[in-house]
């Protein structure tokens, strides 16, 4: 069985006159982060690996998530081939993941995450939102072999702060 956990990287900026690669999380960015990767703990295998997009933004969201699961940064893979948009072209990338690996954690961007997801899981997601976290399982052996799947988790920084203000107040207000 291979259980593949999808992250979209965590809110950044636009106001910086930088190419698209190198944009950083703001403020919001890196709470979501903290708050997304502390739910996740429940359900944090005992072994896995990381992998990320070389883009300054997800990179930066890999290292909070690493550093709350105790996961040495430095056993990060950085890639370049992840800063993709494309889920034909993450598809091929996760196609190609090392089959020793049963658990991976993969930091990637938008529209290729939520394509992806919608492809091979079975629960329709419109958008994953930044910080956004879905966790499908494959009953498979090897990597190269994944078709549709079982959504088994979906952690949305939304959805997370409604329950703290419902918990916090009774009622739950979205912005």
């Amino acid at each position: 069985m291979k259980n593949l956990i999808l992250i979209r990287h965590a809110k950044s900026s636009w106001n910086y006159p930088v190419q698209d690669i190198d944009r950083p999380l703001i403020q919001r960015g890196i709470d979501d982060a903290h708050l997304i990767s502390m739910d996740y703990l429940k359900y944090l295998p005992s072994n896995f690996v990381i992998f990320s997009s070389s883009a300054i933004r997800a990179s930066e969201t890999a290292m909070i998530f690493s550093k709350t699961f105790l996961y040495p940064i430095d056993n990060i893979y950085f890639s370049d081939d992840l800063y993709t948009f494309d889920e034909n072209k993450l598809e091929k990338i996760i196609k190609s993941t090392n089959n020793e690996f049963e658990n991976v954690i993969l930091f990637g961007h938008n529209d290729a995450i939520t394509n992806f997801v919608n492809k091979f899981g079975d629960i329709f997601i419109d958008n994953v939102p930044t910080s956004g976290l879905v966790w499908l399982q494959f009953e498979i052996d090897f990597w190269e072999k994944i078709n549709k799947g079982k959504t088994k988790t979906t952690i949305f920084p939304k959805n997370l702060k409604c329950f703290l203000i419902k918990l916090r107040k009774n009622f739950c207000v979205f912005y």
